[in-house]
């Protein structure tokens, strides 16, 4: 193995990170703040209000991400209406064709998540706020959303990894994200295994980094569940 070469590499594979991290973040924050308001929809009685949230997730989660991007990339384009708008200027680049994608598709999964973390929060819990004369509003904030945070936490740091692979899929539409840098890398070095393995323990690294957070966050859950006990 050219370990001179991974070397070499790090600097053009570190910038790449970058956009692979802005991809995730803004992934990450977009997509439960969608979430969130769409699971609470998800979970009540209407069934208009509750079968388009599913029709939504079912689409997103049952197709390909890599079809996604494509189709927003590409299909997009040939909608007149859309070439005349305002948000053409933005939607004519692949990054935020890509951003779009993304969140779309996490999003899809999160409402899951979060859909049966609010199921699974004890009745008895939620009967007691109606006794107390809760709003609809101030059941979820104060009762149902913090319990179903915690429930979900675990699925949602797994979803959370799983994102940050899905971002590696940018490169196909001509985005320099740390696959799209690692791509280009091989083409001029015809390295694929040294400049490969070096882009796969950066995303191991981001893993791992994400993966200790929500071990974190989970204990401290627990730390403050325990200390009102």
């Amino acid at each position: 193995m050219d370990f001179e070469l991974i070397r070499e590499s790090l600097p053009l594979l570190w910038e790449g990170t970058l956009l692979t991290l802005a991809f995730f973040a803004i992934t990450l924050v977009l997509s439960t703040m969608l979430a969130v308001p769409l699971a609470i929809v998800r979970v009540q009685k209407a069934w208009w209000l509750r079968w388009p949230v599913e029709v939504f997730s079912q689409v997103f989660r049952g197709t390909p991400l890599l079809v996604q991007i494509f189709i927003v990339y590409y299909g997009i384009a040939q909608i007149d209406a859309v070439r005349e708008s305002w948000a053409w200027p933005y939607l004519r680049q692949p990054y935020w064709c890509a951003v779009i994608s993304f969140v779309l598709n996490a999003t899809a999964y999160t409402v899951h998540i979060f859909r049966g973390a609010i199921q699974a929060v004890p009745r008895g819990e939620i009967e007691a706020g109606h006794a107390f004369g809760l709003s609809f509003g101030a059941l979820y904030r104060h009762i149902i959303c913090p319990q179903a945070l915690r429930l979900a936490l675990p699925a949602y740091g797994n979803e959370t990894i799983r994102t940050i692979k899905r971002t590696s899929l940018a490169s196909a539409i001509t985005i320099s994200d740390l696959t799209g840098v690692a791509n280009t890398l091989v083409a001029r070095t015809f390295a694929p295994y040294e400049i490969f393995i070096a882009a796969g323990l950066i995303y191991l690294a981001l893993a791992f980094a994400v993966n200790h957070l929500v071990r974190w966050l989970e204990h401290r859950f627990d730390v403050e569940v325990g200390s009102l006990v």
